[in-house]
């Protein structure tokens, strides 16, 4: 795949995630839980996304043949943090606005080069440092604490968020490197599994079906399937082994304005302008963390490109 369709389908992806605050409020305001909301989701994506899978089984069956019960559990571990992301997402919008809630998860900006640091050996340089530097004081000033509103809401929320930053960077960091040889279409519904198993540990399903469908329940669960569930993990398994994990980050930073603009637009959330100022310098430390990405990937291109004229 070319790289800039890869960055266009990832950009996407991380975009469908920036219209789950308002679908997670609307379900609140509707009078249902976390767990319901939850539940019925995942049911819904499991739902869709195994009838897309069992044809794309059939069509692709060298890939299914490939699969070893090592590499569809490492697939499932992968969904597995995509569940408790929804989980712990979810659980911070029910004591934060939906506006603060996305500023928490986008901590896995830094999140994700702790991960690099550990796991590929790749020490921060001095950008990603002044990068994490401006990103933290971006948050200061995105979650209202210059004017004080951050404190008007319990610690839980923070701290709710902050761990799905952490496991949402690490469905980032892993998506492009487990099984990437298998075609999204077969590996997607494989994670949405790994998800289910997740959610179903923390939040044991115990409404009927008839009744949530008897109700508004299954509409909110549906939309929030597509934009969380559906969409997202197969544009990422499509798109993440084309991209660098640092480049998928800067592509996932699209997510925050877009939680932003449907949260002030569609759920009336005031943002002020100190909020602004903290989002936009989060953008901002993102590109400056990973700006080299592009002088690289030009450079690499123009080889190539030297290469086939050759």
């Amino acid at each position: 795949m070319e790289r800039h369709y890869a960055m266009l389908i990832f950009l996407i992806g991380a975009g469908s995630f920036g219209f789950n605050p308002f679908f997670v409020k609307l379900s609140y305001a509707g009078g249902w839980t976390l767990s319901e909301i939850i539940d019925m989701q995942i049911i819904i994506a499991l739902i869709v996304l195994w009838i897309v899978g069992i044809f794309a089984m059939y069509r692709h069956r060298w890939a299914v043949r490939k699969l070893t019960a090592k590499s569809v559990l490492n697939i499932m571990a992968v969904g597995g943090f995509t569940g408790l992301t929804s989980v712990l997402y979810y659980g911070a919008m029910a004591y934060l606005p939906a506006s603060l809630a996305i500023v928490m998860l986008f901590q896995f900006v830094w999140v994700g080069m702790i991960y690099e640091w550990i796991f590929d050996r790749r020490k921060p340089s001095l950008k990603t440092i002044l990068s994490v530097i401006l990103t933290l004081i971006g948050v200061y000033f995105a979650a209202g604490l210059v004017s004080g509103k951050a404190l008007d809401f319990p610690m839980i929320g923070f701290l709710l968020g902050l761990g799905a930053a952490f496991s949402y960077s690490a469905f980032i960091f892993t998506s492009g490197r487990v099984s990437v040889d298998i075609p999204a279409t077969v590996r997607t519904p494989i994670i949405a599994t790994g998800a289910g198993i997740v959610i179903f540990v923390i939040f044991p399903p115990i409404f009927t079906i008839k009744d949530a469908l008897g109700s508004d329940l299954w509409l909110y669960a549906a939309a929030l399937g597509f934009t969380a569930l559906i969409l997202p993990p197969f544009l990422f398994a499509i798109s993440a082994p084309n991209l660098s994990p640092s480049l998928a980050t800067i592509l996932g930073a699209i997510e925050l304005p877009v939680a932003v603009i449907v949260s002030n637009l569609g759920l009336s959330e005031h943002v002020t302008g100190w909020q602004w100022f903290g989002i936009i310098l989060i953008l901002f430390s993102i590109m400056v963390g990973e700006v080299n990405i592009f002088k690289k990937s030009s450079s690499q291109n123009l080889k190539r490109d030297i290469l086939k004229n050759k």
